[in-house]
């Protein structure tokens, strides 16, 4: 059976991004942007909130237009457009790039989409997280470890959160960015 996997990048203090919802203090390195796309590509679908799947669609659609960007940049991009995505949104009211706009999260709804995937379905958004888990619809995390400390910001987590998770694999990355994957 398919998995739903949280996949998401942290500073060693906890935050996904700054109070200004920058994630500029991220080290994507091209080692690291090409295990990216190696995971995303095997991917059967992309489950987003609103504000994760806007910052996506703001650069990945065309990033493989510029002539001076990297092979894995345009390769990625290719792979997000391809990929069917679902955003879970109240107030969005069109999306394009095979989208599709999902008003509440229905865990019915979620597992028929999990059985009907090519592969696994990959949550991004913290808010969306709480959700699915609140669910019990996430099956494992990737959380990336950033060697940055970034003083304040949107925790990863949400105050409150408990969870019981077994590590099922780390993997340093030359940039000092560690992956810790963890199964619910």
């Amino acid at each position: 059976m398919n998995k739903i996997i949280f996949m998401m990048s942290m500073s060693l203090d906890g935050y996904f991004e700054t109070t200004e919802h920058s994630l500029a203090w991220q080290d994507i390195s091209d080692e690291l942007h090409i295990h990216f796309n190696e995971e995303i590509a095997a991917a059967g679908g992309m489950l987003n909130g609103r504000r994760t799947h806007s910052l996506m669609a703001g650069f990945w659609p065309t990033a493989d237009e510029d002539p001076d960007a990297p092979k894995f940049v345009a390769d990625y991009a290719r792979i997000w457009r391809d990929l069917p995505k679902v955003v879970y949104s109240r107030t969005l009211q069109s999306a394009s790039w095979n989208t599709t706009i999902v008003r509440e999260v229905v865990p019915a709804e979620v597992e028929a989409l999990r059985a009907a995937a090519s592969g696994d379905l990959f949550v991004g958004g913290p808010d969306l997280l709480t959700t699915f888990q609140r669910h019990g619809l996430v099956d494992e995390y990737r959380i990336y470890v950033h060697p940055a400390v970034i003083g304040a910001g949107n925790p990863l987590f949400h105050p409150g959160t408990s969870l019981r998770l077994r590590l099922t694999e780390s993997r340093p990355f030359t940039n000092g960015v560690v992956l810790l994957r963890y199964a619910s």
